[in-house]
């Protein structure tokens, strides 16, 4: 099957595309910056945000993965929504089978952060033509230079001692990056998955406290944690932007996401799906592992 990746230069597209190869199909690895790809896959030079471009990028393909957004944008909502159009149109107008998005998890009664909202929002805008619309949510996903696991990672490597948010205690389902993976490859051909939404998730269901601790026990690190309530989601992002390289709007974006409870409340994924998900323990290594190896090699 041909399958164009937007966003095959981040997080999860840099893992999707070769993983879709292994699987027998021809990728079509869509970025912004072409010159500078050096993943799986036929690159293709294309923008969300420019509707011609996309439907060249899209001609020919039987479907497509949707994994882009603009955390570290101040509008991100806004030019969130507005790719989300654009893409769903140009994939209509190039008679796309389907469209795979990842989106986040996160009970739609709740009072849903920014971000949260925004990826419910793209969700129903890809969905807004007949193109049938394959959804996965997921929480924090673990895996080397994911925004969320770096976040972790970072404030045990850098304080012993963190006075944090009640956030610390809010429950949250990690995946690691590689089940995301094997689940979205997946779903693909699944014609039982058409048009769904599926919620994934790992074995542990932790505060993000307890992930704090079980990384520093992981690395051998002390660490005491002091939680105070009047540490404001502006504070909050300030000192995450100090205290790691994650920039203040992204940082924003999440913290008030972590109000949130992001758990799995229907796992029907694993009937379609079947495999044994990996613990939070060996996530983490998986990803220092990964870290290890690419600055060795650097």
């Amino acid at each position: 099957m041909k399958v164009l990746v937007a966003g095959a230069s981040g997080f999860v597209g840099r893992r999707l595309c070769p993983a879709l190869e292994k699987a027998g199909h021809t990728v079509l690895a869509m970025t912004r910056h072409p010159d500078s790809y050096r993943g799986a896959g036929q690159v293709v030079g294309a923008d969300v945000h420019d509707p011609v471009s996309l439907r060249t990028a899209l001609d020919g393909c039987a479907s497509a993965y949707y994994l882009v957004h603009s955390l570290n944008k101040g509008d991100f909502e806004q030019r969130d929504a507005d790719a989300a159009r654009a893409f769903a149109r140009a994939a209509a107008d190039a008679d796309i089978g389907r469209i795979v998005y990842l989106g986040g998890l996160g009970d739609d009664k709740d009072e849903l952060s920014a971000h949260l909202r925004s990826r419910r929002q793209v969700e129903s805008l890809l969905a807004s033509t007949d193109v049938p619309v394959t959804t996965l949510r997921a929480g924090i996903i673990v895996g080397h230079g994911g925004i969320s696991w770096e976040i972790t990672r970072q404030l045990v490597e850098h304080l012993p001692l963190m006075v944090t948010p009640q956030w610390v205690r809010t429950r949250t389902q990690p995946i690691s990056i590689a089940d995301v993976v094997r689940y979205l490859v997946g779903v693909l051909e699944l014609p039982e998955s058409s048009g769904r939404i599926f919620e994934v998730g790992g074995p542990d269901v932790l505060e993000y406290l307890d992930m704090l601790r079980r990384v520093a026990l992981i690395e051998g690190r002390p660490m005491l944690v002091v939680p105070v309530p009047m540490l404001t989601p502006r504070l909050s992002s300030l000192w995450l932007s100090v205290v790691t390289n994650v920039d203040v709007p992204t940082g924003r974006a999440l913290i008030d996401s972590m109000r949130n409870e992001v758990i799995v409340r229907d796992d029907g994924i694993r009937d379609l799906v079947p495999f044994p998900t990996t613990d939070y323990d060996s996530a983490v290594l998986q990803a220092l592992g990964e870290r290890a190896k690419l600055r060795r090699a650097s």
